[in-house]
């Protein structure tokens, strides 16, 4: 099944920040001999960027304020940890087939929505059903893959999943999440996105919806209750309210105020001042996106792209941790490869590619480029130099980037020009029509816990409506991949994944600058807060039930002395 998960090419920077992190800090107690108990109830209030669209896991692809409320109200079949690990959500169990093509999934008994009538299998069917007839709403790549899976009813609480052919990041696709059948029966997606039910939802989550805030004519807030019939652990805190505001500042201000605990989005407009503030805890983690550049290597026009050892200087000419320090403002993570750190397919060991101008022009030496002339500042070889065009997106930020990597390479006698586009006309006129040299793009994987690099990499992809945009052509990585996706043992995906990513780091069809990092700030008061890697932002949650507000706090006993023997 060589489908192409709905990964989506993002050339955007968000969330850039200010300031120096330590990335994935969990702030500590304030006193190491003290260990609060968890106590229930209270309220927790947030600060959200953005405004409330329609409360529907379905129709929040573009809202990522819609997806952190609708986090805590549905559930789906599965859920993922921060390392991409899939766990039992809705689903009590599941087991596949030795050829990998039939998904048997159990649902817990005595599941609940939020109004108290039952979950079923029908209501998993009933949600599958409106995401292949998504019309111009559901992706459309998401559509075609569920038209190639039957989905079984076997029982009120067992479903069948029948793929047309081995498909190991299956599971990846079961953690949408579920609507009641009961309540919009008879509905097409495009009825249900403009019923009332996306305004006052019953899913199955940790919380239910309770109210809106409106003040005037406008939503400002929404307030979600703790769910005691909730399939897992039933949250501490009592009452979860979100309140809407337009930017960094008027939630900082609000958190100032008293008015909310938390910031759901800490950007380079605030993070300063965040820092400065005793009683926020500020989380920095990593997010799933990779800014990279890509390079053309099938365009004849530059096709000392295609010698590695070009490549190779040309990665060992940037100071990419002088790009993070300066350009990113310490605000990403030093990135070594396609597949996320902190995952369980990434492979630690790879040798790093450190910054190294004086080594990148004696790897230029031995390709056989030298300056033709003692007035030339570019190299060149049989009349060839070494210069090429990077096209990058039309941003302050993407400008900043691109304007540094042309003044490292021009330091080792590569010349390149820039070109900057906007995101769709980059798209779609460069990328997906091959129709460019070099590119500084980010890749962003959000939502999509398990790695499967196949789309971007993939010989198969390298042509068409492919992602493969480099055009990189190496049957080893390709055998590496297309063996990831249809073997069942994680194990054994891990070794595939690995043997990959050492392949991509002999070869570097594109350049890994960095990855991405989000920010993140929570009052002290509010404690069991862990925040790991990210595969969406409203992965923050993944740990909700464990929250509390401080309790009563339990002191260590005293050390008791140890009997002597007579």
């Amino acid at each position: 099944m060589r489908k192409l998960r709905w990964q989506l090419l993002i050339i955007f920077l968000t969330g850039m920040v200010v300031g120096v992190l330590l990335l994935g800090e969990q702030p500590q107690p304030n006193s190491p001999q003290a260990t609060p108990e968890p106590v229930r109830g209270g309220v927790y209030t947030e600060a959200l960027i953005g405004s409330l669209q329609r409360l529907n896991p379905l129709l929040d692809f573009n809202n990522a304020a819609d997806r952190d409320v609708a986090s805590l109200i549905f559930s789906g079949l599965v859920r993922f940890d921060s390392r991409g690990n899939p766990q039992p959500d809705l689903a009590a169990e599941w087991g596949f087939s030795a050829d990998g093509t039939l998904y048997n999934v159990t649902l817990r008994e005595g599941l609940k929505w939020h109004d108290g009538q039952p979950i079923t299998s029908d209501d998993v069917l009933f949600t599958l059903d409106l995401i292949r007839n998504g019309g111009t709403i559901i992706p459309a790549d998401l559509q075609e893959f569920w038209k190639g899976v039957e989905a079984v009813r076997l029982s009120d609480l067992a479903i069948q999943f029948r793929l047309p052919e081995a498909f190991s990041p299956f599971l990846d696709y079961l953690s949408f999440g579920i609507l009641p059948q009961h309540l919009l029966d008879g509905k097409s997606i495009e009825e249900i996105a403009d019923d009332p039910f996306n305004l006052a939802p019953v899913g199955s989550g940790p919380y239910r919806f309770s109210r809106l805030i409106v003040e005037g004519e406008q939503i400002t807030g929404v307030v979600l209750s703790s769910f005691a019939d909730y399939a897992l652990a039933k949250p501490y805190i009592e009452e979860i309210v979100f309140r809407y505001y337009p930017d960094g500042p008027s939630a900082l201000k609000a958190y100032r105020d008293g008015q909310v605990q938390g910031i759901g989005q800490v950007g380079q407009d605030i993070l300063p001042e965040v820092l400065a503030e005793n009683n926020l805890a500020l989380y920095s983690v990593r997010l799933p996106k990779l800014t990279l550049v890509m390079f053309n290597l099938k365009n004849p026009e530059v096709g000392f792209l295609q010698d590695k050892k070009v490549r190779r200087a040309l990665l060992m000419g940037i100071n990419r941790q002088g790009l993070i320090d300066r350009q990113m403002q310490g605000q990403a993570i030093l990135a070594d490869g396609p597949i996320m750190p902190g995952t369980w397919a990434y492979y630690d060991k790879l040798p790093q590619i450190e910054y190294n101008p004086e080594g990148a022009k004696a790897l230029l030496k031995q390709a056989g480029y030298a300056y033709a002339s003692e007035q030339d500042v570019y190299l060149s070889k049989d009349g060839t130099y070494l210069r090429f065009t990077l096209v990058h997106p039309d941003t302050d930020a993407h400008r900043q980037i691109a304007e540094a990597l042309q003044a490292a390479w021009a330091a080792l006698g590569v010349e390149v020009n820039l070109e900057a586009l906007p995101y769709d006309q980059l798209v779609v006129d460069r990328l997906t029509q091959r129709a460019f040299q070099a590119a500084l793009v980010d890749l962003n994987l959000a939502r999509s816990p398990d790695p499967d690099p196949y789309p971007f990499w993939d010989q198969a992809q390298a042509s068409g409506a492919g992602q493969n945009y480099s055009q990189w052509d190496s049957r080893m990585a390709s055998e590496y991949l297309e063996q990831a996706r249809v073997t069942a043992d994680q194990a054994e995906r891990a070794r595939y994944y690995r043997n990959f990513q050492v392949v991509f780091n002999d070869e570097l069809p594109a350049l890994p600058l960095f990855y991405g990092v989000y920010n993140y700030a929570v009052d002290r008061g509010i404690q069991g807060v862990r925040v790991g890697p990210l595969f969406d932002t409203s992965d923050r949650f993944a740990n909700i039930t464990e929250w509390f507000l401080a309790g009563r706090v339990l002191r260590p006993a005293s050390p008791t002395a140890a009997p002597t023997t007579p």
